[in-house]
């Protein structure tokens, strides 16, 4: 006979399997996600628009964050998985609003990013993505499907940094509690921000892993300080007691985002235009260029993602991942290599055992704003 489906893994070849999974939703008007409790609210943002309708007419769709306050937006008991979550907001900027995801009672995030970036959006401005693991959608919507599965308990915090002004958050975070495979590793992402790098530097995307799992993807919030090219830099991969060398080593940024020659048509066919060009596909994208005005907007700047669900990238006991920022310097006649001083910012996803070492402190605010 075969095992019981879990109701996990869902995909289109076994959608039609009966499990014994129980399927979940937290939002503004259902807070615990239990059975027979939603739309209940008699308070709430959308209670003076529905004055006169009374109970169960959209009371309670999203919630206010006031200045320098932290809400709780999930806290589930466990085993089972997250499976979605969609999010909006109103009033703030995306780099003010820091997401956390706490597993298993762990004190310190497993998950610590701005909400901008997590969802591949680290510019403050809306960009179409469609991708298999996270959709940013018109009128500035986030989702992701990145599987979370947990044992005992998944926690969620939404923290605004903004001294001086409120949020209003809509979120819907959809899960199943279900039985959770004894080799089913936790969800993890991490957001860094160096700027600018240091000459001759390499930009850390992810170091300080300890533990089994494997890496399944990058966003890159890349805005240049130079003329010219700016994407010669490979990524590298040292896993499992590397040194000085990696195991994988790329040959481009732009190859290792799967794009080619600079993401410009033109470079190889001389009957396009040379410029940027964006793409969004279901595992990796260029969907942000932000180009100059010729007014007060003077640096052009990407945001790029590149998904490891087919090729994920497994490691025994350790991980370290780098790029270089690397261009051409201008002189023709000297075909040399240019180690750039960029503004760069990243989130790594990927998976892992617990415990987790506690990350990196997240600089305040003002290091991380949008200039």
């Amino acid at each position: 006979m075969n095992a019981t489906f879990s109701g996990l893994d869902v995909n289109l070849g076994n959608l039609y399997r009966l499990s014994q999974a129980k399927t979940r939703s937290i939002s503004p008007e259902n807070f615990t996600g239990e059975k027979g409790r939603g739309g209940m609210a008699t308070e709430g943002t959308g209670a003076d628009c529905a004055r006169g309708l009374g109970q169960g007419w959209k009371v309670s769709p999203s919630i206010r964050i006031e200045a320098n306050e932290t809400r709780v937006l999930a806290d589930i008991e466990g085993p089972g998985a997250i499976q979605q979550i969609w999010l909006t907001t109103a009033n703030l900027r995306w780099r003010d609003l820091i997401l956390r995801i706490y597993w298993d009672d762990q004190e310190h995030p497993s998950v610590e990013a701005p909400v901008g970036d997590f969802f591949c959006s680290g510019w403050n401005r809306f960009a179409q993505v469609t991708s298999l693991a996270v959709c940013v959608n018109p009128g500035r919507a986030f989702n992701c499907y990145w599987q979370m599965p947990f044992r005992r308990r998944a926690r969620i915090t939404i923290e605004n940094r903004d001294p001086d002004d409120f949020g209003i958050i809509y979120y819907q975070i959809n899960y199943a509690l279900a039985h959770v495979p004894e080799d089913a590793a936790y969800f993890h992402a991490q957001f860094r921000r160096t700027n600018p790098l240091p000459f001759k530097e390499d930009y850390t995307i992810l170091d300080g892993v300890s533990g089994q799992g494997q890496y399944v993807g990058t966003y890159m919030a890349w805005g240049v300080n130079n003329a010219g090219w700016w994407g010669e830099g490979e990524i590298k991969f040292f896993m499992d007691g590397d040194k000085q060398f990696p195991t994988i080593c790329g040959t481009g940024t732009e190859d290792y985002f799967c794009g080619a020659y600079n993401f410009d048509g033109g470079v190889v066919d001389a009957t396009m235009d040379s410029r940027y060009r964006e793409f969004t596909t279901p595992y990796a994208g260029l969907p942000q260029v932000l180009r100059p005005d010729g007014t007060y907007q003077s640096q052009t700047r990407f945001g790029m993602y590149r998904w490891h669900v087919h090729d994920p990238i497994r490691f025994d006991s350790d991980l370290r991942v780098t790029i270089q920022a690397l261009g051409w310097r201008t002189e023709k006649k000297d075909r040399r290599y240019l180690p750039l001083q960029d503004d760069i910012a990243s989130v790594a996803f990927w998976y892992q055992t617990l415990p987790t070492a506690p990350f990196s402190h997240l600089p305040d605010r003002d290091y991380l704003e949008v200039i």
